[in-house]
């Protein structure tokens, strides 16, 4: 079940600090995209969003948009207005995609977390990356029935997440 288990918990991303990621010697945040930084469909970051990536920078924490969206574009285009680098089509729950990613910007798996809002892809991948993991509540489910099918599957796992430690 530790597979399946968050090592922290937070309500959003706007919780997570680059002074408290800082202090547990985090350099790389690895994020996914779609109802974590944003809710599905928001083409563009807002100011909010950069000045978070811009607080997690200046305590040296890099952002790392990590997305298992199959449309190429997507990623690439918010990464781009985001200014930061990313992998789309990532494959999460495998971990390849993470080691790139750690390659990429230097840093190794215990000086990185993952923020996600999916327990199957995001909590998992991480896990057996090693790296470590955070879980938000998804920003908003409408839309897709199938979304709603797959956080009701997670409830159980979310709750054993509630052991994990507040950001």
């Amino acid at each position: 079940m530790a597979l399946f288990r968050a090592g922290f918990l937070a309500d959003d991303i706007y919780q997570i600090t680059g002074q408290a990621l800082k202090r547990r010697g985090i350099r790389l945040l690895l994020a996914d995209l779609d109802n974590t930084l944003v809710p599905y469909g928001v083409p563009l970051p807002d100011e909010k969003l950069k000045a978070w990536r811009d607080e997690l920078a200046a305590h040296g924490v890099s952002l790392f948009i990590l997305s298992n969206n199959r449309h190429e574009s997507r990623p690439r285009t918010f990464a781009q207005e985001l200014d930061v680098p990313y992998i789309g089509h990532a494959g999460k729950p495998k971990t390849a995609s993470f080691y790139a990613a750690m390659e990429r910007m230097g840093v190794a798996p215990e000086q990185t977390a993952l923020v996600g809002d999916q327990i199957f892809t995001d909590v998992m991948g991480g896990n057996r990356a090693g790296v470590a993991t955070i879980l938000v509540k998804p920003i908003r489910l409408a839309g897709n029935p199938g979304r709603y099918l797959r956080y009701a599957v997670e409830v159980p796992l979310r709750l054993l997440s509630h052991g994990g430690e507040k950001l």
